[in-house]
């Protein structure tokens, strides 16, 4: 067999096999052979480049911040509370000598609450004249159902109208990013394979019917941000703004420790460290153009289906009603 369709067949094979393609040792195995388009981005890749990270607190939203900064760019830092924010801030500092503060800038807005997210994005445009990096990455997995005070329920709030909102808003800004640079501006949605189990519930997007279940409503919103990511790959698509979606792998994180405490005592000892699990987000936001293209669903630095089973495919005539009304809910 030659040796160019081995790594090919072993990459297949692991992301077929979750426990060892999703862990660290799925990592660890592919590393080696990125090179090429797929080697790491050379230092200052993203100098003079502006970047937005939700859930940027801790866990992988800090260490794909601290990936960006790494690359050179100013990575404003969103956060629900901005005690986490200036705590995930001082550790970034600590971590990446000769850093100035000024490079790491904590923005606070709820993005479960879309008249803060309006907000936020109004405010955010003023003080920052071109965006180029939008990494999607705020998310939770909640005990129980429960609604914001805007009516929606929470996973979906956070995970898709909150971040379909916000892209929208700061378009223009990310536009200018992109004639600014040359480049085309990116945003970045962290999914989960936890996706792949679940269909497109365009006729229930809310969660309403059925015994709900934080896991099953964090695997359905995660689903809808993958189909959302095509979407908005088209939507944006004349603005020179290219849309990314990407499953982390398993990576210990304070959500997989507090939410999935079993799953943690099972798998941890394999679990990928954040950095490992931000890998790929910080790779997309720097790899070259014709390498990612736009629209795509990404693990380990490289393509992956959407879909594995034949009960998870979505209709057209369903990704459209699923756009009617996430365009409805966001207003």
């Amino acid at each position: 067999m030659p040796g160019s369709v081995v790594p090919s067949v072993l990459d297949t094979l692991l992301d077929r096999t979750l426990v060892p393609g999703y862990s660290r040792i799925g990592y660890l195995l592919r590393r080696p052979g990125w090179s090429g388009d797929r080697a790491d981005p050379p230092r200052g890749a993203l100098a003079g480049r502006a970047a937005l990270v939700t859930g940027a607190g801790g866990g992988l939203g800090e260490a794909i911040a601290t990936g960006l900064v790494r690359l050179g760019a100013t990575v404003h830092l969103l956060v629900r509370s901005r005690d986490k924010g200036v705590a995930a801030r001082d550790r970034i500092l600590a971590a990446v000598p000769g850093l100035s503060a000024d490079r790491l800038p904590v923005q606070v807005c709820d993005l479960g609450e879309l008249a803060d997210v309006r907000a936020f994005a109004t405010r955010f445009a003023t003080e920052v004249d071109a965006l180029d990096v939008l990494v999607h990455n705020a998310g939770l997995l909640p005990p129980g159902r429960s609604e914001t005070s805007e009516g929606n329920e929470l996973t979906l709030a956070v995970q898709v109208l909150g971040p379909l909102l916000l892209t929208r808003l700061l378009t223009d800004t990310l536009a200018a990013g992109a004639e600014r640079s040359g480049s085309d501006s990116r945003v970045i949605i962290m999914s989960s394979g936890g996706m792949y189990a679940q269909p497109l519930r365009d006729d229930d997007l809310q969660f309403r019917t059925g015994d709900y279940g934080g896991t099953a409503a964090y695997a359905r919103t995660k689903r809808m941000q993958v189909v959302l990511t095509g979407l908005l790959a088209d939507e944006l698509a004349p603005r020179r703004v290219t849309v990314h979606a990407l499953h982390p792998g398993w990576a210990r994180t304070p959500g997989v420790t507090g939410s999935l405490p079993l799953f943690d005592r099972v798998v941890g000892p394999v679990l990928r460290t954040p950095a490992q699990g931000a890998d790929t987000a910080v790779w997309l936001a720097a790899a070259p153009s014709s390498a990612v293209g736009t629209g795509r669903f990404w693990h380990d630095r490289a393509p992956r289906p959407e879909h594995y089973l034949s009960r998870t495919r979505e209709t057209p005539a369903q990704r459209e009603r699923f756009r009617a009304e996430v365009d409805r809910l966001t207003g």
